[in-house]
C-alpha cells in the first residue's frame, strides 16, 4: 500500500506507516503544493495525508475517488467537501484532542502579549527606542478578575478558560450551538447568547470550526458591540473574522487590541498594518507547534491511514 504526504510530519508517525509496510512519498518542495499537482501525486498511491490548506474539493475528490482514505494533520476540516467524499466513501480522519492544550496555550500567550503590548514594545528595542524610563506612556491592562468569552467551548476552549481560570480568576461565559455541560459544572462557566457574549466579554477568544454559520462572524457591526477596552483573540481560522473589518475598529479604538494566530489570507502581507499596531500581536499559524503535539498529531495521522488501508473504522473520523 502506498500514501502520499503533502508536506512534512513528525519522524513518529513515518515510522508508524513504515512499520505497517506501508510506503510513503513526500511533497519535497518548499511551497504549498498546487491542486494540479495534488491530483497527479495522488493518482498512483491508495491514500493521502494532507498538510496545510489543501482544498479537497468535489473537483479533487472526483478525480482522486480511488482513494481509500485521506488522513487531515489538523483538527479543522473546512477545506474538504465532506458530503462528497461520504458520497464516494472515502473516510476522512483528523487530530482531534491531542492539541487541544498547546493551542489554548497560544491563545493564552496572545492575550497576555495583547494586554501588555508586548510584540509592540519588543520592536521598539529592535529599533533602539528604548528610551529613559516613563511612568504613564503606553500602558496596558491587567487582566485580574475580568470575563473571559468564549465562542465555541469545545476542548481548546475548555483549555482556554481553565488557564484563564487558574492564572487571573477571570469570570467564564461562552456562547455554542449547545450548552457544554462539563465546563459548566467543572468551570462555572455560563452560557450566553452571541450578543451578550460580545457585550459583556472583556477578552472574547475564538475556538469554534470555520462553517458557513460562523465565516466572517466577527465583522464590523460585532466590533461596535464590543467594549472598548476588549481584547479579541482567534486561534481558530481567519476566515472568522473580517479583516479590514478588524483593522478598522482597532484603528478607531472600538476595542483595545487583537492576538491572531490565523488570519486571511495567509500568509499574512508584510506591510498589513496589523504588524504595527501597539496592542495587536500575531504568529504565523503556530498554535499546535509543539514538539509533543506534533508528535501526537502525526501518530494520529497515521493510524487514521493504517485503519482505513485495512478497511477498519478510523479512530478518529469527520
Amino acid at each position: 500500500m502506498k500514501v502520499f504526504i503533502s508536506g512534512n510530519i513528525a519522524d513518529s508517525g513515518l515510522k508508524l506507516l513504515a512499520q505497517n509496510n506501508i510506503i510513503v512519498s513526500n511533497w519535497k518542495e518548499a511551497r504549498q503544493i498546487t491542486s494540479s499537482e495534488l491530483i497527479d501525486a495522488c493518482r498512483d498511491v491508495d491514500a493521502l495525508v494532507s498538510v496545510g490548506p489543501n482544498k479537497l474539493d468535489a473537483s479533487f475528490l472526483q478525480s482522486c475517488k480511488h482513494l481509500k482514505v485521506i488522513a487531515l494533520h489538523s483538527v479543522g476540516f473546512d477545506n474538504v467537501d465532506v458530503e462528497e467524499a461520504r458520497r464516494l466513501n472515502i473516510p476522512i480522519g483528523n487530530t482531534p484532542g491531542v492539541l487541544s492544550g498547546a493551542t489554548a496555550d497560544t491563545a493564552f500567550l496572545l492575550m497576555l502579549a495583547v494586554s501588555r503590548k508586548a510584540f509592540y514594545l519588543h520592536k521598539k528595542i529592535l529599533n533602539g527606542q528604548w528610551q529613559n524610563y516613563e511612568p504613564t506612556p503606553e500602558l496596558g491592562i491587567e487582566l485580574h478578575g475580568k470575563t473571559l468569552g468564549i465562542f465555541g467551548m469545545g476542548k481548546i476552549g475548555l483549555e482556554m478558560a481553565k488557564r484563564c481560570i487558574g492564572a487571573y480568576q477571570m469570570k467564564v461565559i461562552y456562547h455554542n450551538r449547545n450548552r457544554n455541560e462539563q465546563a459548566e459544572a467543572v468551570l462555572g462557566a455560563k452560557y450566553v447568547s452571541f450578543d451578550e457574549l460580545i457585550e459583556k466579554s472583556d477578552v472574547i477568544s475564538v475556538h469554534t470550526a470555520l462553517t458557513p454559520e460562523t465565516k466572517g462572524k466577527f465583522d464590523m457591526a460585532v466590533f461596535k458591540k464590543m467594549k472598548p477596552r476588549s481584547i479579541f483573540i482567534n486561534t481558530a481560522r481567519g476566515g472568522i473574522h473580517n479583516e479590514e473589518d478588524l483593522i478598522t475598529a482597532l484603528q478607531n479604538k472600538l476595542i483595545w487590541g487583537a492576538g491572531l494566530d490565523v488570519t486571511n489570507p495567509e500568509p499574512m502581507s508584510v506591510d498589513n498594518p496589523l504588524l504595527n499596531m501597539e496592542s495587536v500581536a500575531v504568529l504565523p499559524h503556530i498554535g499546535s507547534a509543539t514538539q509533543e503535539t506534533r508528535n501526537a498529531m502525526a501518530d494520529l495521522v497515521a493510524k487514521n491511514i493504517i485503519a482505513g488501508l485495512r478497511g477498519e473504522k478510523l479512530p478518529h473520523q469527520v
